[in-house]
């Protein structure tokens, strides 16, 4: 590891979560250098839905490349451009009647944002935009300020101009309706709360701990942005994809939002993010928004592909059956150590274990010695996330959720004799 010490800034993360040089990776599998297995519940952060290298996206990417297919193209007309747009429509939007346009951005999910809130104070002629407590939309400069942890943010370069945080649901507990609250701040002209171009929101707080927002307080939030002529933008880069059962998160809740930003899963593997707008929306002039990177042509072909999985209910019903398998399998590890105060709360094949006092940390390290790879969230660390790929082996699940509980027992002991004095 001493290469990456040396060169590699400070700022690498997971490298110092998983002290490991990995080699190769196949479907929820991952082998470092020396042979050893891991087990992934990480999914690249949401990145692989469908897996590590599944056979389809790969054999297709290979042909692309055999063939000479054009790889860079920024925005200019090709055939793997072409043949995702069209898969796109035809599996995605049509069946749901959606009527959006696609806009590229830069590769990132935080590219998507920015172009979304760009464009939304540009319709509308206003500054402002709210977003919520605990929600992640990236780390560039307009993200970053409707990014809600305190970690990534310093007064030197971390404007937060322009932005107000409300309430994110269940945030003042569950008997506060947060929509009433928001509803007041935009009502009374003196709240200090300026009109928003957009309200920006994730269905389900990843990054901030797996917060699932209620199907009525997703409903509420809709009335809420038409009453006031807000623009609502779901930011679905890490929870849409299938990730919640459905191909959109806030299918669900029966709403149309006016933007949607996708990154993460919907590149099948491959750096890719896309805006989806209402038509009338679409008022950009030709180079106004831009990117060197913004046409990732392997993408497209490995996302064209993916979008297959989507070709019947068959990938919807099995995150509906092992999300709930998790559900179950999780509830009875939090009932075997009561002495951690554990919560459980998810949705599809998202999933929190919430822990205290640096045991999601600690958990997420023992988990790592026995072959698992499992990360944190929350404001705190202090949530195991659940986040394998969606195709996962029933069997390897099992096996993964068997190494969570060997740890917590691990730790429950240790914690026994530090109490006992042993």
């Amino acid at each position: 590891m001493r290469i990456f010490e040396e060169m590699e800034s400070e700022v690498r993360g997971y490298v110092r979560s998983f002290p490991t040089i990995f080699d190769v990776a196949q479907g929820s599998e991952l082998f470092d250098e020396s042979g050893a297995r891991f087990i992934d519940f990480f999914a690249g952060a949401g990145v692989l839905n469908y897996g590590h290298n599944h056979p389809m996206i790969t054999e297709a990417i290979i042909e692309y490349l055999q063939r000479n297919g054009i790889v860079h193209g920024l925005d200019k007309a090709t055939i793997a451009k072409r043949a995702f747009l069209q898969k796109f429509r035809d599996t995605i939007l049509a069946p749901r009647n959606l009527q959006y346009k696609v806009q590229f951005t830069g590769p990132t999910g935080t590219n998507a944002v920015e172009t979304a809130l760009k464009l939304a104070r540009m319709v509308k002629q206003r500054s402002n935009i709210i977003a919520f407590t605990n929600g992640y939309h990236g780390l560039t400069m307009g993200a970053l300020a409707a990014t809600g942890n305190y970690f990534y943010k310093d007064e030197s370069y971390g404007s937060r101009a322009n932005t107000a945080f409300m309430p994110f649901d269940g945030f003042l507990g569950e008997d506060v309706n947060t929509i009433d609250y928001l509803r007041k701040f935009l009502s009374d002209n003196s709240s200090g709360i300026d009109l928003p171009a957009a309200i920006i929101v994730e269905t389900v707080q990843g990054e901030g701990g797996v917060n699932v927002a209620s199907i009525e307080w997703l409903k509420g939030l809709q009335d809420v942005c038409r009453e006031f002529d807000i623009l609502l933008i779901i930011d679905d880069i890490q929870v849409g994809n299938g990730r919640t059962g459905t191909f959109f998160s806030f299918e669900r809740a029966g709403i149309h939002p006016d933007m949607v930003t996708l990154s993460k899963s919907i590149g099948g593997g491959l750096p890719m993010a896309l805006l989806l707008m209402r038509p009338e929306l679409d008022q950009w002039q030709p180079g106004e928004h831009t990117g060197t990177f913004r046409g990732n042509n392997l993408a497209f072909i490995a996302a064209t592909q993916a979008l297959s999985f989507w070709d019947n209910d068959d990938l919807a019903k099995a995150v509906e059956y092992k999300g709930e398998l998790l559900k179950t399998e999780l509830e009875k590890i939090a009932a075997e150590f009561p002495e951690f105060e554990p919560k459980v709360r998810g949705l599809g094949m998202i999933y929190a274990l919430e822990l205290p006092n640096g045991v999601a940390s600690e958990t997420s390290a023992e988990a790592f010695e026995r072959g698992l790879v499992i990360e944190t969230a929350g404001a705190d660390d202090q949530v195991l996330k659940f986040l394998p790929s969606l195709l996962i082996d029933e069997d390897l699940l099992h096996e993964g959720l068997g190494i969570i509980r060997d740890s917590l027992k691990v730790l429950s002991e240790r914690r026994n004799k530090m109490m006992t004095g042993q």
